[in-house]
């Protein structure tokens, strides 16, 4: 399967570099015909450059800001590929990971999207405990809304995967979702044209910077609301957010 990284960027030049590499490290490792393309959305830093200085990369430009925006600028750009990966800026692709997501979809030709959790690399150990315990939540969660609710699915932002022609099918991205809520309405969406499959087999590295400056429990809260509005009202509660990046 042709695959397609599709990495939304938005003044990310303090960490746009690490993402990349790891990218680059898993295709050359993994050797899947994979392409790279990053959305540099309405930065004002070195981003672009950065990423353009990546001679695998593909830098789309998408002026307007918002991540949804910039997901579907990617999405229009990976034309061609079967499969679209859609992870963040901010995260570190773990070796195996290009693995797991060939191993699953090979394994089941109705599965339409893949997606699996963070690992939080610079939290510290108790904060990484309590994190631990909210996913445990979550996939109890999923199981209910995926198995006996079937209203939908869990898809955790930056880190999954989906059939491009699927999520084509569905009618794309819902522009009046700018950030939170995007990942459920993927799920809720995909799953009623075949299986929204969330694994702990599919790990992500990805910075808590946001969970470290809002709070666990408060970004844990909003989440939660979120995904229980855009699941069973189609639209979040929240529209309001805050950009996080380093000092």
């Amino acid at each position: 399967m042709k695959l397609a990284f599709v990495i939304p960027a938005y003044n990310e030049e303090a960490l746009i570099g690490k993402c990349l590499e790891s990218v680059e490290r898993e295709i050359a490792r993994s050797g899947v015909d994979a392409q790279i393309i990053v959305v540099n959305n309405a930065s004002t830093d070195r981003t672009g450059d950065i990423a353009r200085g990546f001679a695998t990369v593909r830098v789309v430009d998408e002026p307007k800001k918002g991540l949804v925006n910039a997901r579907d600028a990617g999405f229009a750009a990976s034309e061609g590929a079967e499969l679209v990966a859609n992870i963040d800026s901010d995260t570190i692709v773990p070796p195996g990971w290009l693995d797991t997501v060939l191993a699953e979809f090979g394994r089941d030709p109705k599965l339409v999207c893949l997606s699996g959790p963070y690992v939080y690399y610079d939290m510290s150990w108790a904060n990484r405990a309590l994190i631990n315990a909210f996913y445990g939540l979550t996939y109890l969660i999923y199981l209910l809304n995926r198995y006996v609710l079937r209203v939908g699915s869990v898809v955790q932002g930056g880190n999954f995967v989906f059939k491009r022609a699927s999520w084509a099918a569905v009618g794309g991205y819902d522009h009046s979702i700018q950030f939170f809520g995007e990942d459920t309405d993927v799920a809720v969406r995909l799953s009623k044209v075949g299986g929204v499959k969330f694994s702990f087999a599919l790990k992500m590295m990805t910075s808590g910077r946001r969970l470290e400056q809002e709070g666990v429990f408060r970004t844990a809260g909003t989440y939660t609301l979120n995904f229980f509005w855009v699941t069973f009202r189609g639209k979040p509660a929240t529209k309001d957010y805050t950009d996080i990046r380093p000092d």
